[in-house]
């Protein structure tokens, strides 16, 4: 039998009940403290030291300290964004003028001018091409995009299954796994709104068979799609103590905690490999630092770069996606903030293409991309964070013709995974560079095509992870993270 020495009060507990639930910090929910925050740094640091890291060196080898995912769900047009044609039929062209951009002889399309200033800041991939695993839906492509695999999953309608955690993990959760932060700081983070399609929600988002601990936090705001304030109102409780659990008390139980440690040396020593102090004392550091709540606070920012990225969903996502990197964070997936199936702002842009993407989705991703480039640059953060913009898959050549059995009027186009343009810059990446090439419709790679698991094992060798690491799924069955080799031309 022991003691452990310490100020009994209110609030700490009554004297005669001992400890409660009240006693510890809860976060997210999910339980306490002991047993969840700590606990899933702990793991996420074993899982590290187990995963070995095989160095391939080459160019761009371990360039990469963060990503900024920009996911452009739905599957822009790259016809009318990043690589329009000339000199083809009505049907095929699109609707808006070209422009020059700041590499001689390339185009960009006219609602991208803010854009086209900073396009020798990054790499554009014009030649991104796969053939589809059953129909053409966006889940299908969602899952392929983010975890590298394909699924056998596909119903007669298009849609999957809900996640699962037999799912491959989300690109974001083997980075951290194997790429631990070394900062109090949520490693990653996901906004403003989650993966979907329809009623699948969340599909190729998850850690899968990784386990939970992995997951990304998620920061999704209430309010409508179309709701363009929504960023103001972000609510972080599960990085706030409880009203009643202030700092002092809680490091207090730090302290008793090292108290009941010193009497039970022989513990201590039977567990002396599990590092338990360092990892609750991770965890109390991120809550009670307040490191991630403050980078959380994008109204501290100056109106002059909140205006720079544009005041909407996207914009404000982007900005807080740099001050999340700037805070420590390892991964930061902003999700377009449409869902992929819907009108509007989507970028499925099935009918009423024209419009849609002149006064909507075109000046949204302008403002918010190039202000993310421009930004992460003017700090010297480009060379240490890697930034991409892609969709699923980019849309049909042709207007007003079916590619996936939706409908679509003449002023829209269908989905088409085939070739597509991605854009990529930072961490190693070359600057200035247009990298493969697309025929002159745009239907087909020309040269140097860029399969979407060719694009993650580019972004591993980015952060100097073999592509081809292994991990064991549920079953405890080895598998690649991803079966695919980076693209060396993408690398300065």
């Amino acid at each position: 039998m022991f003691t452990i020495k310490g100020q009994l009060g209110k609030d700490v507990c009554d004297s005669h009940v001992g400890l409660t639930r009240r006693d510890v910090l809860r976060v997210g929910g999910s339980g306490m403290l002991g047993l969840s925050l700590s606990s899933m740094l702990q793991l996420r640091s074993a899982s590290a030291a187990n995963q070995k890291l095989i160095q391939h060196g080459g160019a761009g080898w371990g360039k990469a300290k963060s990503i900024i995912m920009v996911y452009l769900q739905g599957g822009p047009s790259h016809l009318d964004l990043w690589d329009p044609k000339e000199n083809v039929p009505d049907k095929v062209a699109s609707a808006f003028s070209n422009i020059d951009t700041a590499l001689p002889g390339v185009k960009v399309t006219e609602i991208l001018p803010k854009l086209a200033k900073v396009l020798d800041k990054t790499t554009l991939i014009r030649s991104m091409s796969y053939t589809p695993n059953g129909l053409f839906n966006h889940t299908a492509a969602i899952y392929q995009m983010m975890t590298g695999y394909t699924t056998d999953k596909v119903s007669p309608s298009g849609q999957l299954e809900p996640p699962s955690p037999k799912d491959f993990p989300n690109f974001g959760s083997n980075i951290i796994r194997m790429k631990p932060t070394d900062v109090p700081m949520l490693p990653f983070v996901m906004l403003p709104r989650p993966l979907q399609e329809s009623n699948v929600v969340g599909k190729g988002g998850t850690a899968g068979f990784l386990g939970k601990s992995f997951d990304p936090y998620t920061l999704f705001p209430s309010g409508d799609d179309l709701d363009m304030n929504k960023m103001d109102r972000i609510q972080v409780e599960d990085l706030k103590l409880r009203p009643e659990v202030y700092a002092s008390r809680l490091q207090r139980r730090a302290r008793m905690r090292d108290q009941i440690n010193d009497l039970m040396p022989e513990v201590d020593k039977a567990v002396a490999h599990t590092s338990m102090n360092e990892y609750y004392d991770k965890a109390l550091e991120l809550i009670v630092s307040g490191r991630a709540r403050d980078a959380f606070m994008i109204d501290r920012e100056p109106d002059d770069v909140r205006e720079l990225y544009g005041r909407n969903t996207f914009g404000q996502s982007c900005l807080l996606a740099r001050r999340l990197v700037e805070a420590g964070t390892r991964v930061v997936e902003v999700i377009w903030p449409k869902v992929a199936n819907s009108d509007n702002h989507s970028w499925d842009h099935h009918v009423g293409l024209t419009q849609r993407m002149k006064n909507q989705s075109g000046p949204m991703l302008d403002g918010g991309l190039s202000g993310l480039i421009t930004d992460l640059d003017q700090r010297g953060m480009l060379d240490e964070t890697l930034v991409v913009a892609v969709g699923e898959f980019g849309r049909s050549p042709q207007k007003g013709v079916s590619t996936s059995g939706n409908g679509n009027s003449a002023d829209g186009r269908d989905h088409w995974p085939y070739c597509y343009t991605a854009l990529v810059a930072g961490a190693g990446i070359k600057r200035g560079q247009v990298y493969g090439q697309s025929d002159k419709t745009a239907s087909a790679p020309l040269e140097n095509p860029v399969h979407p698991g060719e694009l993650l094992a580019s972004i591993y060798h980015s952060f100097g992870i073999d592509p081809e690491s292994i991990v064991f799924n549920h079953l405890n069955q080895p598998r690649e993270l991803v079966k695919a080799q980076a693209v060396p031309g993408l690398f300065a």
